[in-house]
């Protein structure tokens, strides 16, 4: 086991904290985050530096994991340390399940009651956050967040950079574009283009 470096030290920073030790990967994480040095822990952990300068502690952690909401913002930090050296695990708490056929992306996070299921591809740096399902077949583009208790049916295609909110579903077999947000509790029963905001059941553009 070794020491698993997070950026991010907001609530889902916490969440991927607890998920990170409950897997027993890590022994120990610690964060990085831009408010720093007005911030120095939180819950028990410590934040030790700013993101900005995370190539600094390269020699004392290998493991990151990026716990940034924004998915756009996500990403670029997974490229960026990446590129610094960083490995970026998979986090997937113990209570989560990931089929053996399925494929989760690197800086992928699976949340405690959470599925990927048979065949299922999840891409770099997605959240498949508390409760929701990704059924079979599913192809997840990176910098997905699929929010908690959200269920997606089998074969759909979801583009980059998606959110998918809190309690909604998808219908199989429909496709979303990249950049779409799916509203709390919408249900998606057609195809939705690029950039669109969907709302309501049946989810219709905003």
């Amino acid at each position: 086991m070794s020491q698993l470096l997070i950026v991010g030290a907001g609530g889902h920073g916490k969440v991927v904290a607890e998920a990170a030790l409950a897997s027993q990967r890590w022994r120990e994480v610690t964060f990085l985050d831009g408010r720093f040095p007005e911030l120095s822990r939180v819950a028990d952990w410590l934040v030790i530096g700013s993101d900005r300068d995370a190539g600094a502690f390269l020699a004392k952690f290998s493991d990151c994991s990026i716990a940034i909401g924004d998915n756009r913002l996500r990403l670029e930090f997974l490229e960026s340390m990446e590129r610094a050296g960083f490995r970026m695990p998979v986090v997937t708490h113990p209570g989560g399940w990931v089929s053996p056929s399925a494929k989760v992306g690197v800086g992928s996070v699976v949340m405690a009651g959470a599925v990927v299921s048979a065949a299922a591809v999840v891409g770099r740096g997605c959240i498949i956050n508390t409760g929701a399902t990704v059924d079979h077949d599913c192809q997840i583009g990176d910098g997905v967040h699929v929010s908690p208790g959200a269920n997606i049916g089998g074969e759909v295609v979801v583009g980059a950079l998606t959110w998918i909110g809190i309690g909604a579903s998808v219908r199989h077999c429909v496709s979303i574009g990249t950049n779409v947000t799916v509203g709390a509790g919408a249900a998606v029963v057609c195809d939705v283009a690029d950039g669109v905001t969907v709302l309501g059941v049946p989810a219709k553009p905003l």
